[in-house]
C-alpha cells in the first residue's frame, strides 16, 4: 500500500508540473506585478529550504543588500528562485557551500546560484532549460523531478524581461539571472 501511495503521488507532482509548463506555453498567463523586496522574498526561500540544507549537511552564504525593490509577481518569481535553489541542494555535493549573490545595477538586478557539485558538460548546458530534459540521467526518478523545473524558471524569468543562463566548470555549476528594470 505504501508503495502504491508513493506512486500515486509521485504521478500527481508529475501532473501537475505537466499542467503548470503547459500554462506557461500558453503565454496568455496573468502576471500580477507589485512593488516587492526580492531580499525579503529569498530569506522566505530560505527559511522554507533550511531543512532540506541540513539534511545534506550544506552551507548556504548569501550576498544581497539589505533591501531591493523590483516590480515583479512575487508568487512566480518564489517559483523560480525555488526551483534553483531547490536543484543547488540536490546537486550539490554534501558538506559544500551554495553561494547566492544579489546585486542591484543601475539598469538591471544581477542573481547568481552557486554551488559545488558533479560539472554538467557543455553539451548538456546547451539543453538544461528544454522541457523534460534531465542533464543526470543516472538520477532515479523518484528522487529527481521530471525535467521541468528549469524550463518553468526560464519561462518565469522572460515573463519579468529577464534572461537566464547556466555555467558549469571545474564542478562549479552556476545559474544566472538578469532582471531588467
Amino acid at each position: 500500500i505504501k508503495i502504491a501511495l508513493d506512486k500515486a503521488l509521485r504521478l500527481e507532482e508529475l501532473t501537475n508540473q505537466f499542467f503548470e509548463i503547459t500554462r506557461y506555453n500558453l503565454n496568455d498567463i496573468p502576471i500580477n506585478k507589485t512593488s516587492i523586496d526580492l531580499v525579503v522574498l529569498l530569506n522566505q526561500l530560505i527559511e522554507e529550504f533550511y531543512p532540506m540544507l541540513e539534511k545534506r549537511h550544506l552551507q548556504l552564504k548569501v550576498n544581497k543588500p539589505d533591501t531591493l525593490i523590483y516590480n515583479a509577481d512575487g508568487d512566480k518569481l518564489a517559483r523560480a528562485f525555488g526551483n534553483l535553489l531547490k536543484n543547488a541542494i540536490n546537486y550539490s555535493y554534501e558538506n559544500t557551500t551554495i553561494m547566492i549573490n544579489m546585486i542591484e545595477n543601475k539598469d538591471n538586478i544581477e542573481i547568481t546560484f552557486k554551488n559545488k557539485g558533479e560539472t554538467i558538460p557543455e553539451y548538456k548546458l546547451n539543453k538544461i532549460f528544454d522541457k523534460f530534459y534531465r542533464a543526470n540521467e543516472a538520477r532515479e526518478s523518484s528522487n529527481g523531478g521530471a525535467g521541468l523545473g528549469l524550463a518553468i524558471t526560464k519561462e518565469i524569468i522572460q515573463l519579468h524581461n529577464g534572461t537566464i543562463c547556466a555555467k558549469s566548470r571545474n564542478d562549479i555549476i552556476e545559474f544566472y539571472i538578469i532582471l531588467n528594470k
